[in-house]
């Protein structure tokens, strides 16, 4: 009698997978709490306890439509606490005689679902997640023979592709993107909407993971836990986005201002990362959003977010694969110092970086351009090693996973690609910073200061990076203009920036 094993991982919690649609009684769905997922990184609690609920949720669902299902949990005396091992365990005990998984999105347990299907003796076949706009290879295909692979022509040919706003071969209203629209600062009294939040009691899973002695970090109100952690909870999430945030989302996705953790973002990136729910459904849900409401919802409000789901996330996905495993290694500058101490802590002297990073520990979140432009932005001046901000964003935020987290940090953010995803480095001094929030006021250092005991640390290390850097970024056409203004500063004032920021650089832990 035919038996089959199938594998649903953590982040493959899918209900409309074509797998679901029947049931069948000579296939068993195993799902699994094991070290090897805990382990990988230093993740955030938050982290661990979201994917293991959506799990234990998933799991339910599958019961409550009969299918079968195997559920090892973390502390199981049974677990052997690797995919492989229990699988494996799985096969002898329950002479199973086929066995069938879903395309991982990382690529480590890629290797690692290839190779025990090597070792194991019964017939194994893969099939697609069912997620994603795209498949794996398509962005290299797209790319074929180029060097650089602009995201916008990608975006654009993913808008034709899908129909996703389009009149005919053209964009709705004749212009493809609004990003010069969408860098606001908020107001100075302006009140964010109030996120929408969960009341989630995972006390039982988070008491399961600390008897289990796993390394984690930040913090968590384990009877309150804020994440959606079902599908139902997700598309509320959703719902409250398009319907409270949407509107002022693409004016205000850069700003940045203290003690205010959301904004107008959507925080479904975690529910879409696990699969609850679908990149269509999300661009389809905001886009339905704008038909009803055309005269509140201005389109620069929906373009930006559309850019950021059928753009950069599937763009992203798609240098993941077409550029491991030397993606993970890269290091264009060269960079080799380790994250100081306050990235664990959030205790520094930076307005910006504590709130930032303090923001980070507390909710597992900070949006795209806090990761950028200030924490990863000061990890780029430092001259951190890729590999220690790559761990640090892969562990402490509830949706980082590395296909999505590596290809922004190592690329976007650190340029340690050497421009494969960005056309020049993501840096700034403080003039940015204050620009687009409201950190530099009550800061102990001053945004206008660029030597001294209280310049902003941003001034002298923007500059000592491009000094730093000058053979490798001084023909890039996008920075030409700092170069001149650089050659054309006094050599004392030069000196002067140097030295502060060799101070700095020194003296990391302390700032």
């Amino acid at each position: 009698m035919s038996k089959t094993l199938r594998l649903i991982l953590g982040d493959q919690l899918n209900s409309n997978h074509s797998w679901f649609k029947t049931v069948d009684d000579s296939i068993t769905y195993v799902m699994m709490e094991v070290r090897s997922e805990t382990d990988y990184a230093n993740h955030h609690i938050q982290k661990v306890v979201g994917i293991f609920a959506a799990m234990q949720n998933f799991k339910n669902y599958l019961l409550s439509k009969n299918h079968k299902v195997i559920y090892i949990h973390l502390n199981n005396n049974d677990n052997l606490q690797s995919f492989e091992k229990n699988i494996q365990n799985l096969i002898s005990k329950h002479i199973f005689t086929h066995f069938e998984y879903q395309f991982p999105d990382e690529y480590r347990v890629d290797l690692d679902l290839k190779k025990l299907c090597e070792s194991i003796s019964i017939p194994s076949s893969v099939v697609d997640s069912e997620h994603f706009f795209t498949t794996r290879n398509e962005l290299g295909d797209f790319f074929e023979g180029k060097k650089i692979y602009l995201m916008e022509s990608f975006y654009r040919a993913m808008r034709k592709k899908h129909n996703v706003m389009m009149e005919g071969e053209k964009p709705l209203t004749g212009q493809w993107n609004y990003d010069g629209e969408n860098r606001k600062k908020l107001p100075k009294n302006h009140k964010p909407t109030a996120p929408l939040v969960f009341n989630n009691d995972v006390a039982n899973i988070y008491e399961e993971i600390t008897k289990n002695d796993v390394k984690t970090i930040g913090t968590i109100d384990a009877k309150n836990f804020v994440w959606p952690i079902n599908r139902e909870q997700s598309l509320q999430l959703l719902d409250f986005f398009a319907e409270k945030c949407l509107q002022l989302f693409g004016s205000y996705q850069d700003a940045m201002t203290p003690n205010e953790w959301s904004l107008y973002h959507s925080r479904i990136s975690f529910s879409m990362n696990v699969k609850m729910i679908s990149p269509r459904e999300v661009v389809e849900r905001c886009i339905d959003e704008w038909k009803k409401r055309p005269n509140e919802i201005e389109f620069n409000q929906l373009e930006g977010f559309v850019r950021q789901i059928i753009g950069w996330r599937e763009y992203m996905r798609g240098i993941y694969w077409n550029k491991m495993p030397e993606f993970a290694s890269m290091n264009f500058f060269n960079n080799q110092e380790k994250l100081p101490d306050w990235f664990w802590t959030g205790k520094t002297k930076m307005n910006c970086m504590k709130d930032a990073i303090n923001q980070s520990l507390n909710y597992a979140y900070a949006h795209h351009i806090q990761r950028l432009m200030i924490t990863g932005n000061f990890a780029l001046l430092a001259g951190i090693q890729p590999d220690e901000i790559d761990a640090w964003y892969l562990g402490i935020y509830i949706d980082a996973f590395e296909w999505v987290e590596i290809t922004n940090t190592r690329g976007m953010s650190q340029f340690a690609d050497g421009g494969i995803v960005g056309t020049k480095p993501y840096v700034s001094s403080a003039s940015y910073i204050d620009k687009m929030s409201h950190y530099c006021g009550s800061c102990f250092y001053k945004k206008s200061l660029k030597i001294g005991e209280k310049a902003c640390p941003f001034n002298s290390l923007y500059w000592n990076f491009y000094d730093r850097n000058e053979d490798k970024l001084g023909k890039n056409p996008r920075i030409g203009m700092m170069y001149n203004v650089w050659r054309k500063m006094k050599p004392e004032d030069k000196t002067a920036l140097l030295q502060q920021a060799e101070y700095y650089l020194k003296n990391m832990n302390e700032l």
